[in-house]
């Protein structure tokens, strides 16, 4: 499923236009973005959370010559965790 097959659907169910889908989709997809970049979660009840992990800096081995070590920096990277509503009706 794409952002556009969202923006059908929303558009759908809500009786609404196409172009208020599309915004009304990026103005939360902007405003989760905004909140993590804040270091903050984003819990949707029902459907999961949005949170900051964050990877400590390691080696590594470069995959083209694997006798050579390669830094890898640390880094902040986005990441979900399923809500028990979502995770029950994926299982079925």
């Amino acid at each position: 499923m794409t952002k556009g097959d969202l923006i059908n659907i929303a558009s759908q169910s809500a009786n609404i236009t196409k172009k208020a889908a599309g915004e009304a989709l990026q103005s939360m997809l902007d405003a989760i973005t905004s909140s993590l970049k804040k270091g903050n979660n984003v819990t949707i009840t029902g459907f999961g959370t949005f949170r900051v992990s964050k990877r400590a800096a390691r080696t590594g081995v470069n995959p083209r010559n694997p006798n050579m070590k390669i830094k890898i920096p640390a880094m902040t990277l986005p990441a979900f965790k399923a809500g028990k509503s979502l995770k029950d009706a994926v299982r079925k």
